[in-house]
């Protein structure tokens, strides 16, 4: 089994648990070879409320944009930041399947210094 099937069973695992609601959307987190992409969702309607992600302008723009733990902290204020502009404070987190580590870790510690509590 490849790396990859591995963490979508083990995102497949998690999700089982984790749900988003209106009072508490879900901070669901993607981390591909280039790039980082975080979504906060409502899974009752199924629409994603606020999303970043590394191919948009305002962070391509910044040198050193690469799905490194740097980009990661940046892309964690900023999704908290939008949410905040949605009064979206109190969030659950979806790691995605991938270890609570480097770049996931760096990511939820910035949001919850924006301002998300979970």
């Amino acid at each position: 089994m490849s790396v990859t099937d591995k963490r979508k069973f083990r995102h497949a695992r998690l999700r089982k648990k984790l749900s988003g609601t209106p009072a508490r959307p879900r901070l669901a987190v993607h981390f591909s070879g280039r790039h980082i992409t975080a979504q906060v969702i409502d899974d009752t309607i199924g629409k994603t409320l606020v999303s970043v992600n590394t191919t948009e302008e305002e962070l391509r723009a910044k040198p050193g944009s690469r799905a490194n733990v740097a980009t990661a902290f940046e892309v964690g204020k900023l999704i908290a930041e939008r949410a905040a502009a949605h009064k979206i404070t109190k969030v659950v987190f979806d790691r995605g399947g991938f270890k609570y580590h480097g770049k996931v870790k760096a990511l939820a510690d910035a949001a919850r210094e924006g301002g998300f509590e979970f």
